[in-house]
């Protein structure tokens, strides 16, 4: 049995930790490299940094946080955000990101993914989707869209499409955002995740939705997700990941637990 990772998440905005509900309602959480120390002590296998407004900005990442960071991690870490070209990556790995996170700009030049991977290995290249179910059509699930710019923009591309094609054009991993379970704590959407789960050879990041170890257990059996992502219920203290990957444990999921 493959061991599930669970990964913190820290959706950064003008140097701080925020979390919203549906990309909306944006709350301060702390302070990155803070919360980064915090969530990799408590046992979280990897930590994802997501510059969510360095689009929508027209910025770059904010290299000096990524930095800052990155020095008080003992985990692998990704960074996304900004990340326009081979160089923008490059600046973002010599700040000490291990892996990075493109999005927009993957859906605006597609042969950036190839790009990245040709100079750093596919493993280091991440492709985040956000994910907005179509609900006025006969399946909400196989139209799902792509969206961009931190969720702002529509973009007419089907996600499970875009999915395969990001993995052809060598993507490491899917790190798939539900956009309608985000902040919500109800769960994961995990008919979504399976389907882009059994579309792709590569792992799929299950993000936006969870609550409890329940939810995780959930989209790791029903959705099919090979690690599953979380901010709020970390940053305020609903769990930490230790806790969670003893229920885990508990539930038949295997998790590597920490020391």
């Amino acid at each position: 049995m493959l061991t599930k990772r669970i990964i913190a998440c820290l959706d950064v905005r003008d140097g701080r930790v925020v979390k919203g509900i549906q990309f909306v309602d944006i709350i301060d959480a702390g302070d990155p490299a803070e919360l980064a120390h915090r969530h990799a002590a408590a046992g979280a296998d990897e930590i994802v940094l997501l510059d969510i407004t360095a689009t929508h900005e027209g910025r770059g990442t904010l290299l000096d946080t990524v930095k800052r960071t990155a020095a008080t991690l003992f985990i692998p870490f990704t960074v996304g955000g900004g990340i326009r070209s081979a160089e923008d990556a490059a600046a973002v790995f010599d700040a000490g990101a291990d892996k990075v996170s493109i999005n927009s700009s993957a859906i605006g030049r597609p042969e950036l993914i190839g790009e990245i991977g040709a100079s750093f290995g596919a493993q280091a290249v991440i492709v985040a989707i956000d994910a907005r179910r179509a609900k006025n059509s006969s399946d909400p699930v196989a139209n799902a869209e792509v969206y961009v710019a931190g969720g702002r923009k529509p973009t007419g591309r089907k996600v499970v499409e875009w999915a395969c094609e990001a993995e052809q054009r060598g993507a490491g991993e899917i790190l798939l955002t539900s956009m309608d379970t985000d902040g919500m704590r109800n769960g994961f959407d995990c008919e979504l995740t399976a389907r882009v789960s059994q579309a792709v050879q590569i792992p799929v990041i299950a993000s936006g939705g969870a609550g409890s170890a329940a939810h995780f257990a959930d989209v790791f059996g029903r959705g099919k997700a090979d690690a599953a992502l979380a901010a709020s219920i970390f940053h305020f203290g609903v769990t930490d990941s230790r806790a969670l990957k003893s229920e885990l444990q508990h539930a038949g999921v295997s998790v590597r637990l920490p020391c």
